[in-house]
């Protein structure tokens, strides 16, 4: 009997060998399995989830999860779970201290419990209780994933019954650590990898597209130089520019005058458009209005030149914004070239300008020679001298010469003034542009008088006189700063014309209630005539006119209905008591000119 159990203790003791060493073959045939399967190019969280699933299938139990470390505060999170459970979810956060996965961090080595909650041989977090409570766990095991001596993150498995560790699960568990850890570590790299990669062919695109963009932005260039070199003119570059940015082009002078527009400008506020030109050019780059408009700078070494405006229907992209500069350094070379070219013309037209001002008579060889310069003297052109208060400078000169070429008119310079013969009829709107223009380039006062328009060759002389007779009366009258012309001066442009218009004059003045009388068969004149000599008092016209008060007062409505509402203003009924009186001087010597007709022939 003594040896019968003997071999039975023998035999079970076999069959347990046998037993374990079979089940020791299956965890790790299992364990290689799973290396095969770690080995196959996974991003990190979808290997997190294959660990999980493999190390709760390994040993059979009800929860496996991975808690990886935060860089910024060092406290563990879950980044995997596998198993059927709902408080231990992606992102939950382990307390920095207590627990079996701080516990294996800081010892660096696997750590079990058959029964987590009523084993005190380990510090206990509350936050960790509470979760293995809930999820009625009890058999844990802790496996620390650690590249040497950096600690990657920590493996967790556990079961919902008590249940003791073999040495043989601890080591396959660890075995299963050590490959996690591998696997973790590369596929970090190969997300790595795949993110520089991306990077990179993002980088390229980039880099391939800024090549793309910057030999279009050549091109453009060059076929603009072209333009400028073969000697079109501003209209033709800006339409070319306007059609390679897609949108609506506006060049804008130093004074913010329009020179050239191609396309629909959206309205803007001109104040804001000031700001933004003086912003782009402080800037030396492109500046976006509120109404999406970009305003770039046209340059030509420090002098300012002007401004290039462009606006498309949706927003630009980056190479057309780009486009601005090379579109304004073409224009800046245009308008250099432009001045240049004035310049050398400028000793010819200022021969041409001297001799207009010394005929007195048609001179076929002086016309012929205006013909050339692009002038036509049929048509009518107004003379404007402009002095600058500050006196004649050197940059003065040359907007002048660029002026006059720009309008198709002549220039010179005499006396410390420019004068300036360039085509159009109204001389008041002429002197005013040239004052204001002339005045922001040279940051100075400059009065303008003008006089014209002069239709013929022999009136050139006596239309720059009187031009000169208008800015002495500007001088005499302390208007320095300000442009007139004989015109705007009312009766004092009337004492400074050579053509003394006395019927415009009259008319200008009282020809409606002229007009009136005529049609309506009523005596407003005369009723003016006695409401002046009555010291503007109307019972008293009413008794030199032998009419009711009344009837005077409805007749002064009528006259201010005609007249406009500023008519008893001083200056105004200045002009109109001398219309009057030049009216009835008028009538006076009709009646002696028909008497006297009307004897010669008795």
């Amino acid at each position: 009997m003594e040896r019968l159990n003997r071999a039975k203790e023998l035999a079970i003791k076999v069959h347990g060998l046998f037993g374990r060493r079979k089940q020791r073959e299956a965890g790790l045939s299992a364990l290689v399995d799973t290396a095969r399967e770690l080995t196959l190019p996974y991003e990190l969280d979808t290997l997190l989830k294959v660990i999980t699933r493999r190390a709760r299938r390994l040993l059979n139990l009800d929860m496996s999860w991975v808690s990886f470390r935060d860089p910024a505060d060092g406290s563990l999170y879950v980044r995997a779970a596998d198993g059927h459970a709902s408080s231990i979810t992606v992102g939950l956060r382990i307390p920095e201290s207590g627990g079996l996965g701080n516990e294996a961090t800081d010892v660096s080595a696997p750590l079990w419990s058959p029964d987590y909650l009523s084993d005190n041989r380990f510090p206990h977090a509350g936050l960790t209780d509470e979760v293995t409570r809930a999820e009625g766990l009890r058999a844990v095991m802790v496996i620390p994933l650690q590249d040497g001596k950096t600690s990657v993150g920590v493996l967790y498995i556990s079961g919902r019954n008590v249940r003791h560790f073999t040495p043989e699960e601890v080591t396959l568990m660890t075995s299963l650590g050590d490959l996690a850890t591998i696997a973790i570590e590369k596929a970090r790299l190969l997300d790595q990898v795949r993110a520089e990669v991306s990077e990179l062919e993002l980088s390229a695109a980039r880099a391939m597209g800024s090549s793309s963009d910057a030999e279009h932005l050549r091109d453009v260039h060059t076929r603009l130089i072209d333009l400028v070199l073969e000697g079109r003119g501003l209209r033709a570059l800006a339409a070319t520019a306007a059609e390679e940015l897609g949108g609506a082009l506006l060049i804008r002078d130093p004074v913010e005058k329009e020179i050239i527009s191609v396309g629909q400008m959206p309205p803007c506020d001109e104040a804001e458009l000031l700001t933004a030109s003086l912003d782009a050019h402080a800037r030396g780059e492109s500046v976006r209005t509120s109404v999406g408009v970009w305003v770039h700078p046209i340059t030509a070494a420090k002098e300012i030149l002007g401004t290039v405006l462009l606006h498309t229907g949706s927003a630009p992209s980056e190479y057309q914004v780009g486009l601005l500069r090379p579109v304004a350094q073409a224009v800046a070379a245009l308008l250099v070239m432009q001045r240049s070219t004035a310049a050398a013309e400028g000793q010819v037209r200022d021969e041409l300008f001297n001799d207009l001002l010394n005929a007195t008579r048609p001179n076929p060889q002086i016309e012929e020679r205006a013909h050339r310069l692009g002038m036509d003297l049929d048509e009518p052109h107004v003379i404007v001298i402009a002095r600058p208060e500050g006196g004649i400078q050197g940059r003065a000169v040359v907007w002048a010469s660029s002026y006059a070429n720009r309008l198709s008119g002549l220039k010179r310079v005499d006396s410390g003034c420019i004068v300036l013969l360039i085509p159009g009829d109204d001389a008041d709107s002429a002197a005013e542009a040239v004052a204001k223009e002339l005045t922001s380039v040279l940051g100075q006062p400059v009065t303008a008088g003008a006089a014209g328009p002069a239709s013929s060759l022999a009136s050139v002389l006596l239309t720059y006189q009187e031009a000169e007779r208008c800015l002495d009366a500007l001088t005499v009258l302390g208007g320095t700063g300000t442009s007139a012309s004989p015109q705007r001066l009312g009766f004092l442009g009337l004492l400074l014309s050579d053509n003394r218009d006395v019927a415009g004059f009259v008319r200008s003045t009282i020809g409606p209630v002229l007009d009136y009388d005529t049609q309506q068969s009523t005596d407003l004149l005369r009723t003016l005539q006695a409401y002046f000599a009555a010291g503007n008092s109307p019972t008293r016209a009413a008794e030199e006119l032998h009419v009711h008060p009344n009837t005077v007062s409805r007749r002064l409505e009528r006259i201010t209905e005609l007249l406009g509402s500023q008519w008893q203003e001083p200056a105004r009924a200045l002009e109109i008591q001398l219309s009057l009186r030049l009216q009835l001087a008028r009538h006076t010597l009709g009646l002696q000119r028909n008497a006297g007709r009307k004897r010669a022939r008795n």
